[in-house]
C-alpha cells in the first residue's frame, strides 16, 4: 500500500518532465529560428544575448517540474500550504486575467471588426500580448492569492497549529519564498525579450486590423557622426527587416563645418544586402549651397554605393525604451555609447527595470506574510487594508520612479530600483513586528492623519 502511494505521489513530478522536455523539443528550434531571423534584419545587435532566448523559455517548460519535484520531497505542512496557495493563484490568476482580457476586447472590439481576418487578428494578438499581461499582474495577483490563503488559514486557527508545533512565522512561509523565486524567474523570462516586445507588437497589430497595414516607427531621426549624414524616415514597414525598405526618406549631408550640402528627399528607398547600396525611388537632390539660392541637381531613381548605413541602425533611434527587451537595450546601448546627441537615460532605467520588476514578486511576498499571518479575526480585516493601501503604493511608485528616471532627475538605477527598495524597507518593518508578536494594524493605524 505505501509503495503504490509512493508511486502516484511521482506521477506528477514524472508527468511534468516529460511534458517539459516535449515542450523544449518545439520551442527550442522554433525560437532559434525566429532568432537567425532577427539577427539577419539586425546583425549588430547583442547576439549572445539573443542565442539565449531559446534556452530561457526551454527552462520556463521546465519550471512545472521543477516546482512539482521540490513539492514531492517537501514535508506535509510545506505541501499542505502550497496546495492553499497554489489554489487562490489560480483562483486570482484567472479572474484577473479574464476581466483585463474582456475588458481589453470590448475596448478593441470596433477595431477588431474592420479587419478582414478578425478572429486571425484576435487570437495573433491575444496571444502576443498575452506575456506583458502576465508580468504586469502577476505581483497583485500573488498579493491577493497570499492575503486570501493566509487569511483563510489564519480565521481557522490552522496558522496558530502550525506555531505549536515549534515553527517560527519565517519558516512558515518560506514555502511561500520559494514560489516567489519561481514567480520572479518567470517575470524575468518574459521581461528579458517576449513581455517587452508584446507592448509594442500590440499596436502594430491593432494598426494592422484598422488600415490593412502597420509600421514598426514612424517619423526617426537618425544622425551619423561619421558621415554627417541626418536622416529623417517618415516609416519602416511592420517587416522592414525583410524587404530592406522604407519609406519618405530625407537626407540631409553637412560638410566639416557643419553646414548642409545637399538634401536627397526619396518616396522610398531599398538596401541591398548583397550588394550594399541604396536605391531611392521618386527622388529629388537639392543643392543647398548653391547661390543665391538652392539648386535642383537630379530627380528619378538614384543608387548610392558608398554609405555604410543601414535600415536597422537607422530605426534604433525610433524604437520606444519600453518596447525593448535587455539584448535590444544591450546593443541600442552599445551603439550609442559615446553619442553625444543621444539621450541614453530613457534606455539606460528601462535596462535596470527589466532586472527590477521581477524583484517585486519577493517584495510582495514579504509584504502580504506578516498582513495575511493574524492571530484574530479583527487583524484579517485590517491586514487586507493594508495590504489594498500598498498596492496602490506600489503602482504609484513604480510609474513615479521610472517617470523621473526617464527623465534625468533620477539616476537609472535608482528609478529602477526605488520601489522595490521603498517597499522592501516596508517589508522587513512589518515581517519584524509580526516575528516578534507586535501588533501591525492597531501601530500603523496611529500613523494616519486623525488617529489619536
Amino acid at each position: 500500500m505505501l509503495a503504490t502511494s509512493s508511486l502516484k505521489s511521482l506521477l506528477w513530478p514524472i508527468g511534468l518532465t516529460i511534458l517539459g522536455v516535449v515542450c523544449c523539443t518545439y520551442v527550442i528550434p522554433h525560437e532559434s529560428a525566429a532568432v537567425d531571423e532577427h539577427i539577419i534584419g539586425f546583425p549588430d545587435t547583442d547576439i549572445p544575448g539573443h542565442r539565449l532566448r531559446p534556452w530561457l523559455l526551454a527552462l520556463l517548460c521546465m519550471l512545472p517540474a521543477i516546482a512539482a519535484w521540490l513539492y514531492h520531497f517537501s514535508g506535509s505542512l510545506d505541501r499542505y500550504l502550497a496546495r492553499r496557495f497554489l489554489s487562490a493563484f489560480a483562483l486570482c490568476m484567472s479572474g484577473m486575467l479574464a476581466v483585463l482580457l474582456l475588458t481589453d476586447l470590448q475596448n478593441n472590439a470596433s477595431k477588431f471588426a474592420q479587419s478582414n481576418n478578425t478572429t486571425e487578428i484576435i487570437l495573433s494578438y491575444y496571444s502576443i500580448f498575452l506575456p506583458a499581461m502576465i508580468v504586469f499582474v502577476l505581483p497583485y495577483v500573488l498579493l491577493l492569492a497570499l492575503l486570501y490563503s493566509l487569511g483563510k488559514m489564519s480565521r481557522h486557527q490552522e496558522i496558530v497549529a502550525m506555531i505549536q508545533t515549534g515553527r517560527g512565522i519565517f519558516r512558515i512561509v518560506l514555502p511561500l519564498l520559494t514560489m516567489g523565486v519561481f514567480s520572479s524567474t518567470v517575470c524575468l523570462i518574459f521581461n528579458y525579450h517576449w513581455g517587452p516586445s508584446a507592448e509594442g507588437h500590440k499596436q502594430i497589430i491593432m494598426d494592422k486590423a484598422e488600415n490593412g497595414e502597420a509600421d514598426r516607427a514612424r517619423t526617426v531621426l537618425y544622425r551619423d557622426s561619421v558621415s554627417k549624414r541626418v536622416w529623417l524616415v517618415g516609416a519602416f514597414p511592420y517587416q522592414f527587416e525583410k524587404t530592406d525598405t522604407i519609406k519618405n526618406v530625407k537626407v540631409s549631408s553637412f560638410n566639416s563645418g557643419g553646414h548642409p550640402t545637399t538634401v536627397l528627399e526619396a518616396k522610398q528607398a531599398h538596401w541591398s544586402r548583397e550588394d550594399k547600396k541604396w536605391t531611392f525611388t521618386g527622388t529629388q537632390i537639392v543643392d543647398k549651397q548653391a547661390s543665391p539660392k538652392p539648386v535642383l541637381l537630379k530627380t528619378g531613381d538614384i543608387v548610392v554605393r558608398d554609405w555604410p548605413e543601414t535600415p536597422w541602425q537607422i530605426v534604433k533611434p525610433g524604437l520606444a525604451q519600453s518596447h525593448l527587451g535587455i539584448p535590444e537595450l544591450n546593443s541600442w546601448l552599445r551603439a550609442h555609447d559615446g553619442v553625444e546627441w543621444a539621450n541614453h537615460r530613457p534606455y539606460l532605467t528601462q535596462w535596470h527595470y527589466r532586472f527590477a520588476q521581477p524583484v517585486i514578486c519577493l517584495v510582495v511576498i514579504l509584504l502580504a506574510a506578516p498582513l495575511g499571518v493574524v492571530f484574530s479575526r479583527r487583524g484579517v480585516g485590517g491586514g487586507v487594508s493594508i495590504a489594498l493601501f500598498l498596492c496602490v503604493g506600489m503602482l504609484f511608485s513604480s510609474s513615479f520612479f521610472l517617470t523621473f528616471g526617464e527623465a534625468g532627475t533620477l539616476p537609472p538605477a535608482l528609478a529602477a530600483w526605488g520601489t522595490n527598495i521603498l517597499f522592501a524597507c516596508v517589508a522587513i518593518y512589518l515581517f519584524n513586528r509580526r516575528v516578534t508578536g507586535r501588533p501591525i494594524y492597531a501601530s500603523l493605524k496611529r500613523l494616519l492623519p486623525g488617529d489619536d
